[in-house]
């Protein structure tokens, strides 16, 4: 049985086509993508050197897809990347993108997590500021500063004491726009 922990062997051969160890057949760079897209990590080595040709694979993946129209990375990112292996900043860059890709890995993972919940927009990161914006620009707009709005199902009646005062904060605003215009 597999161990989905390792990493899936994929063997090349010297007719260039790529073999995999755990299954015995072969396999195209689109099932390696696969295998990748459904979380499994993937080693390619040459039969005869066993050179890691990994890195070559995948970026040949990357390119196929990206020469398809299935555009992931702009045009600013590649030109970047090209220019960091003739600078001095060839250190830094993998560093670099190993961690945002992990940052964007792990706020991706929490995300999904959330969208499970019964109501997943309470769970996205900053909702509960959005909402309380959204409340305090609903009572500054209404005047309703002792008043919580519910949405669509919030009650309509009031009472007209209610009434008075909202033609009387509307009136105040009239009169301040009429200052503001001439």
């Amino acid at each position: 049985m597999a161990d989905p922990d390792k990493p899936l062997l994929i063997k090349r051969y010297a007719s260039r086509r790529l073999y995999n160890t755990e299954t015995s057949d072969y396999v195209t760079l689109e099932d390696i993508a696969g295998f990748i897209r459904i979380g499994r990590e993937v080693k390619i080595v040459d039969l005869k050197s066993g050179d890691d040709l990994t890195r070559q694979y995948l970026l040949q993946i990357v390119a196929e897809h990206e020469s398809k129209g299935e555009s992931v990375l702009p045009i600013n990112v590649l030109t970047d990347l090209v220019r960091s292996y003739t600078t001095q900043a060839t250190s830094v860059v993998p560093q670099f993108l190993a961690q945002s890709f992990e940052m964007f890995r792990d706020s991706q993972s929490k995300w999904v997590e959330n969208m499970g919940s019964i109501n997943p927009m309470t769970k996205v990161p900053g909702f509960e500021a959005v909402q309380a914006q959204q409340e305090a620009f609903i009572k500054a707009m209404t005047g309703t500063v002792g008043k919580q709005w519910s949405g669509p199902e919030a009650e309509e009646e009031g009472t007209p004491e209610d009434l008075d005062a909202i033609k009387k904060e509307l009136a105040a605003l009239q009169k301040k726009l009429n200052k503001l215009g001439g």
